[in-house]
C-alpha cells in the first residue's frame, strides 16, 4: 500500500531532526525524546504491511462438560414434579397435599412473627436470676448468688435527719463545719473502675452495706448493673501464666441483669431505689412503662405497675416504704399505695408538659416537688391532692378536650368496669385548684429560665436543689414553720444561684444533683461536670471539692451517688457504661 503524503513528509522530518541532534554529538537526547530508531521502523512497517490474521480457535474437548444444575425456585419445581399423566384422583390428591403444606408453612411464619413481636414487648411475668442473667455462664450466676447471700444478711432502712441539723447560730461554726467537710472530700480518688453497664448509664444507687461496695446501675437499654467494686478480681488463666481481671482495667466484680424488655432505649431505666424499710428490695422503673421490684434476697423481680404507653420518668417513696410517686411524660404523677392491687392508683395532671422528677419531702412525706420541662419547679401538698374527689361518677369515661391523658388510659365503656387507675386530667386538676377546697395544694412555685431537669430534698427535708437547661444550679432553704401554715408559702425564692454547664446534649445522660442519703454529715450533694469532673457543693452552695484524674478519666461523669453512711464514698458513671468509684486510696473497709 502505497504512503500517503502525510506519513511521507513525517518521515523527512524524524529524520531531519536525527541528522541535526547527531551533528550535535547529541545521541542521548535522541533516546530522551523516544524518536524510533531505523529499524524500529522498519519492523512497524512489515507489521503494517501484514494482513490481519484471524484467531485461532481453541481445540474443543473431546467431551462437553456437563453443565452445572440451575437453581429453581419452589414454585417452579412444583410445577414440574407434576406428572402430565396423572389422573384426576391423582392430581386432587397431590393438591391437597401442596394446600396442607402451604397451609403450615404459613402458621408458622405467623407464630415466628408473633414471636419476633412478644420478644420486642415488656415482660410483666416474675423473673428469676437465671432468667435476668439469660446468656450468661452458670458459674456467674452462681456467683453473684453468693455476694447477695453476704449482703442480704442484714437489711438496712433509710436513715433522716432532723430539720434544724448543720443550722448554725454564727457563720463561724457554719465555716468549721464547711472546712471539715472539705478536708475530708478533697482526698477523694479514684480507686476503682469498670464497664459495669453494656450501655450509657441512666441512673445509679448506692447500696448502704458497709463491708462491701455495693452500687447499681441501671442503662439505656434496660440493663442492671450490680458492681462490687472493692471485691477481688477473679484470675483469669492464660496460656502461659495466669493474668488477673484488672490487667484488662476492669476493677471489682460486676455483674448485669436484664431487668426490663425489650433490649433497646425504650427500656432505658430512668430510676433506681432502694426500699426505705429494706435495702435488700431495688426498685426501677423504666421507659417501657413498668416498674419493678428486684429482692436480693431471693433474686425474684416482680412487675409492680406498668402503664400501657406512658413513660415512666421517675420514682419515690417515702421513710415508711408503703407508698410510691411516679411521674410521667404526659405531665402527671401517680400515687401507688403498694399494699394494694394496682389499679387503686390515682394519676393526677399536674402539668401540660413532662414531668421530669417527683422528690418526696423524707421528714415530711405530704410535701412533693415536681420539676416540668414547664420551666416550673412546684411544691405540692399531696394531702390536698389526694383529697380532691374529681367529679362526678362516669364523668372520667371520655377524656375533656385538653386533658393530655391518652384514650388508652381512660376506663372502660361503663362504670362498673374499672380496671384502670383513677385519673384525674389537667383541666380538673386546674378547675380543683382555682376552688376553695383546693387552697393550699399547691404550696410553691418557680418559673426557671428553661425546662427543670430534676429537683431534690436533702435528708432533713429542709434544702431544696435543682438543676435546669438554664445552665444554673438553685438552692433553696425551707424553714419548718413554714410549713406549719396551710395556705401558699410567703417566699419561695432560691438563695443561691450556681453557674453549671447543663448542656448535655443527645448523647449523655442528663446531669441530676444528687444530696448525699447520709444524715450524719453536713449536707452536700454532688453532680458530673461537662469538664470530666465529679463536683461537689455544700446546702450553702460552696465549692467543697472538684474531682478529677485526668489520666484514668476522659468522659463526663453525668451520673453520680454517694453511701448512705460512709461520707468519703461517691459513684459515677458515664454514656458508655463505665462507672468510677470515689474513696481513700488507702481505705480498704
Amino acid at each position: 500500500m502505497p504512503k500517503t503524503a502525510y506519513e511521507l513528509e513525517r518521515e523527512a522530518n524524524i529524520a531531519k531532526n536525527r541528522a541535526i541532534l547527531e551533528e550535535l554529538d547529541l545521541k542521548g537526547a535522541v533516546a530522551q525524546l523516544g524518536l524510533p530508531s531505523k529499524g524500529a521502523q522498519a519492523k512497524r512497517a512489515a507489521a503494517a504491511a501484514k494482513p490481519v490474521q484471524p484467531a485461532k480457535k481453541r481445540k474443543r474437548e473431546e467431551k462437553d462438560e456437563a453443565p452445572a444444575p440451575r437453581r429453581q425456585s419452589t414454585r417452579l419445581r412444583r410445577a414440574g414434579a407434576a406428572d402430565p399423566n396423572e389422573t384426576p384422583a391423582e392430581r386432587k390428591i397431590r393438591e391437597k397435599l401442596e394446600e396442607e403444606r402451604r397451609m403450615k408453612e404459613e402458621e408458622e411464619r405467623l407464630e415466628a412473627e408473633e414471636k419476633a413481636r412478644e420478644a420486642r414487648k415488656p415482660r410483666h411475668q416474675d423473673l428469676d436470676l437465671e432468667t435476668l442473667m439469660e446468656g450468661e455462664q452458670p458459674e456467674d450466676v452462681a456467683a453473684l448468688k453468693s455476694t447477695l447471700a453476704e449482703v442480704c444478711k442484714t437489711s438496712h432502712a433509710k436513715r433522716t435527719a432532723e430539720q434544724d441539723a448543720f443550722v448554725f447560730d454564727d457563720d463561724e461554726k457554719e465555716e468549721v463545719g464547711l472546712a471539715a467537710l472539705r478536708k475530708r472530700m478533697q482526698k477523694l480518688k479514684v480507686v476503682a473502675r469498670a464497664k459495669v453497664t453494656q450501655d450509657r448509664v441512666y441512673s445509679a444507687v448506692y447500696h448502704p452495706e458497709v463491708s462491701k461496695d455495693i452500687i447499681l446501675f441501671g442503662d439505656k437499654h434496660g440493663q442492671l448493673g450490680l458492681w462490687d467494686a472493692r471485691a477481688a478480681p477473679d484470675e483469669v488463666a492464660g496460656e502461659d501464666e495466669e493474668v488477673s481481671a484488672t490487667a484488662n482495667g476492669e476493677d471489682g466484680k460486676y455483674w448485669r441483669m436484664q431487668a426490663h424488655w425489650p433490649v433497646t432505649s425504650k427500656s432505658s431505666i430512668s430510676t433506681v431505689k432502694l426500699d426505705p424499710i429494706d435495702s435488700n428490695n431495688v426498685f426501677t422503673s423504666a421507659y417501657d412503662c413498668t416498674i419493678r421490684k428486684l429482692d436480693l434476697t431471693t433474686g425474684v423481680s416482680r412487675e409492680i405497675h406498668s402503664t400501657e404507653d406512658v413513660l415512666i420518668s421517675s420514682i419515690d417513696l417515702p421513710p415508711a416504704g408503703h407508698e410510691m410517686w411516679i411521674s410521667d411524660a404526659l405531665g402527671g404523677i401517680s400515687h401507688l399505695d403498694l399494699r394494694e392491687h394496682p389499679s387503686k392508683a390515682r394519676w393526677y395532671g399536674l402539668s401540660d408538659q413532662k414531668i421530669g422528677c417527683v422528690s418526696i419531702n423524707p421528714v415530711n412525706p405530704q410535701y412533693l416537688l415536681t420539676a416540668s420541662n414547664s420551666r416550673a419547679l412546684r411544691l405540692w401538698d399531696a394531702r390536698k391532692l389526694q383529697t380532691f374527689s374529681g367529679v362526678a361518677e362516669g364523668a372520667l369515661l371520655t377524656p375533656p378536650p385538653s386533658s393530655p391523658v391518652p384514650a388508652s388510659r381512660i376506663r372502660g365503656a361503663t362504670t362498673d368496669d374499672r380496671a384502670g387507675p383513677e385519673e384525674h386530667g389537667a383541666e380538673e386538676v386546674e378547675q380543683f385548684l382555682k376552688s376553695k377546697r383546693g387552697k393550699g395544694c399547691l404550696r410553691a412555685e418557680w418559673v426557671h429560665g428553661k425546662s427543670v431537669s430534676s429537683a431534690y430534698w436533702d435528708p432533713r427535708g429542709r434544702s431544696i436543689v435543682s438543676t435546669s437547661y438554664d445552665d444554673t444550679l438553685r438552692l433553696w432553704d425551707i424553714r419548718p414553720a413554714a410549713f406549719d401554715k396551710g395556705t401558699t408559702l410567703p417566699s419561695f425564692r432560691p438563695f443561691s444561684q450556681i453557674r453549671h454547664n447543663c448542656q448535655t446534649g443527645k448523647w449523655l445522660t442528663i446531669l441530676k444533683a444528687q444530696w448525699t442519703p447520709n444524715p450524719d454529715v453536713y449536707p452536700h450533694f454532688t453532680i458530673g461536670n461537662m469538664d470530666h469532673s465529679l463536683d461537689i457543693f455544700s446546702c450553702k452552695g460552696d465549692v467543697v471539692a472538684k474531682l478529677s484524674d485526668r489520666q484514668r478519666i476522659s468522659a463526663v461523669q453525668a451520673v453520680t451517688c454517694s453511701h448512705p453512711s460512709i461520707v468519703e464514698r461517691a459513684a459515677s458513671g458515664n454514656a458508655s457504661g463505665r462507672c468510677v468509684l470515689w474513696a481513700l486510696p488507702d481505705d480498704s473497709s
